[in-house]
């Protein structure tokens, strides 16, 4: 079996080579062949709306509905980047299934039932951008991070509009401060307007699929046109007082690159909520766990417990206490999204708060003692 970070010959029994720029592989023709038998037509799902979908076929790009797939529950509908089993004709056409995916980007709804929302699928690589042009976020730039790496796929933070940063050292000072915010993940400084950077982000992406992720004004529609190198998606000005702009994407489209891979564009983010992200969070804050592990005590929450080796840390000097007070947000969020639809957390949560407020009584009761 091929790795999904590139585009190897499909099968040539089932003739899809117009597909292999979207990313088909033998992967992906082995798990397709049951529909094969049955007749359907494979592709891939390019945009998604109103219950409808865009899907890229042998025989070009067909509009397809999504009616037979789409469950109550949101994390199974169809979305941008997935492989689907379309009929081969009809009027309408029907996508009838898709095929399990390797890796999907989720985040939590604002909805009152603390549902996912499925934003992209089979994405290698998620592509945080990040505009220069304001003051960084490195809080927001952590939380877009957890959240890649539980997708499955590799992170990748981009600095936008690096030309607004002219002194190349506070460039420099800039990149670091967001690697010390993103362990293990390349950080790259760019400029759509005079391309610095795009070289080395294009061959980064070239190998397989990538999601652009960031808020409004992040520039991420016009890194998407210097990408594609032409004017594909529309892009409008921000707002010099926060750098923020209007959503000028406002679906998820599938675009194949000239120089290999494809990418995703999503509309600008202004709520970024976790979804069961335990793993993406330790991930992000990897330094964090490690001194974590030299704790007196295997609960320790880093707060105000004897022999944590974590406190220890930020008091030393090697440990930001910004880094500290970030992973306590994220994962008291991410707590309560996975409390809200597992009971048995919900009762965990519970028996602790027991625990410790017994502890507390106990310690005052002591001290009343002594007194």
């Amino acid at each position: 079996m091929t790795s999904s970070s590139a585009f190897p010959t499909p099968s040539a029994s089932l003739g899809l080579s117009p597909l292999v720029p979207y990313g088909w592989d033998d992967a992906w023709a082995d798990e397709f062949a049951p529909y094969d038998s049955e007749g359907l037509v494979a592709g891939r799902v390019i945009r998604v709306d109103r219950g409808q979908c865009d899907v890229a076929t042998v025989d070009g790009v067909i509009r397809a509905d999504t009616a037979f797939v789409t469950p109550n529950d949101p994390m199974r509908v169809v979305c941008t980047g997935d492989w689907v089993a379309v009929e081969p004709t009809g009027n309408p056409r029907y996508v009838r299934a898709y095929l399990p995916r390797r890796t999907a980007f989720v985040r939590s709804t604002s909805s009152k039932r603390s549902e996912g929302q499925i934003l992209a699928a089979n994405v290698d690589h998620a592509v945080v951008a990040v505009s220069l042009a304001v003051e960084l976020d490195l809080g927001r730039v952590e939380r877009f991070l957890a959240l890649a790496w539980e997708s499955g796929a590799q992170p990748v933070v981009v600095l936008t509009k690096a030309d607004l940063v002219p002194e190349a050292a506070t460039l420099a000072h800039l990149v670091q401060d967001v690697e010390t915010a993103a362990p293990g993940v390349p950080v790259l400084a760019v400029s759509s307007s005079t391309g610095a950077g795009l070289d080395i982000l294009e061959a980064v992406l070239a190998g397989g699929t990538a999601v652009l992720l960031g808020q409004s004004g992040a520039g991420k529609s016009t890194l998407a046109n210097a990408l594609l190198g032409e004017d594909v998606m529309d892009v409008q000005a921000t707002r010099d007082m926060d750098g923020k702009g209007r959503h000028t994407t406002t679906t998820r489209n599938l675009l194949v690159l000239p120089g290999g891979g494809v990418l995703i564009d999503t509309p600008g983010l202004r709520g970024v909520g976790l979804w069961d992200a335990a793993t993406g969070v330790g991930q992000v804050f990897a330094e964090i766990e490690e001194f974590a592990a030299d704790c007196r005590f295997q609960d320790c929450a880093h707060v105000a417990e004897p022999g944590c080796a974590v406190l220890a840390a930020v008091d030393s000097g090697e440990l930001p206490e910004r880094r500290l007070e970030s992973y306590r947000k994220l994962l008291r969020e991410n707590q309560r999204i996975v409390a809200k639809t597992d009971a048995r957390v919900r009762a965990e949560i519970r028996r602790d708060w027991k625990r410790k407020g017994a502890e507390g009584r106990a310690a005052m009761e002591a001290k009343r003692g002594r007194s």
